[in-house]
């Protein structure tokens, strides 16, 4: 699937600078340390993919690169600027599919599409659309409300939601959940797609064999600290170790 074209100052190709850098970010909750102070950055035309076990810090990471979360400590910058989802720069430029559904109870599959290519001044919004729908396997349920669908089909809307807009920088938590095998064959293709166009893509996962197939880069976080940290053989590494 081809990206969506891109509203801000789209990376040349060959940029090395990273868009999104965390430097030092740690988060806390009252008394819980659930993020230690750690780095992280992530070039345009890369995945980077979080791993760990439910409660490692990774949905907590990818607050803080959305910008819907503030760090306790340290500084989060995308392209430049301080990461925050009010920015009307960042909001148009990053994507995220999150861990929850946030659906009108009253809009079709293709009306919230429809909704989301209007905020973000979609051209040939209809024909963006349409192969989203095919891309997620979602057009045969685009007249449907999203308490008809199934698990698995609300994450694709999930997913085809941060599709059909712009984005310089997608942001995934757990993609892969509630997904059946060929369905998670087609996300690596996706996101393998998506870095070849030049997008940005930060993901957090706890199955190695998405990692594998398409993390360039790779943090490992337990308890809210990095473990490890390389390329998907980190994984492979960590395990001999333990």
């Amino acid at each position: 699937m081809t990206a969506a074209p891109t509203t801000g100052a789209a990376p040349a190709d060959g940029q090395t600078e990273p868009l999104l850098r965390l430097t030092g970010v740690s988060r806390r909750y009252g008394e819980r340390e659930a993020l230690h102070p750690l780095d992280l950055e992530v070039r345009p035309g890369t995945c980077t993919a979080l791993f760990g076990h439910n409660g490692s810090g990774k949905s907590t990471l990818l607050r803080l690169a959305c910008g819907r979360d503030r760090p306790t400590t340290g500084t989060a910058l995308f392209d430049g600027r301080p990461v925050d989802e009010d920015d009307p720069q960042v909001r148009a430029r990053v994507a995220v599919a999150g861990d929850t559904a946030g659906f009108y109870p009253d809009l079709t599959v293709r009306e919230h599409l429809e909704l989301i290519t209007v905020a973000h001044g979609v051209a040939d919004a209809d024909m963006w659309i349409d192969q989203v729908l095919a891309d997620r396997r979602l057009a045969g349920h685009a007249d449907q409300l999203p308490s008809a669908l199934s698990s698995g089909q609300t994450q694709a809307l999930q997913l085809a939601a941060a599709l059909v807009r712009p984005r310089d920088l997608l942001v995934l938590d757990e993609p892969e959940q509630r997904l059946d095998p060929a369905s998670r064959t087609r996300l690596g293709e996706l996101l393998r797609g998506e870095t070849r166009d030049g997008v940005a893509v930060l993901l957090a996962t706890h199955q190695a064999e998405l990692v594998h197939a398409v993390a360039d880069h790779v943090l490992v976080l337990e308890d809210g600290k990095v473990l490890a940290e390389g390329g998907p053989g980190v994984l492979e590494e960590l395990d001999g170790t333990r």
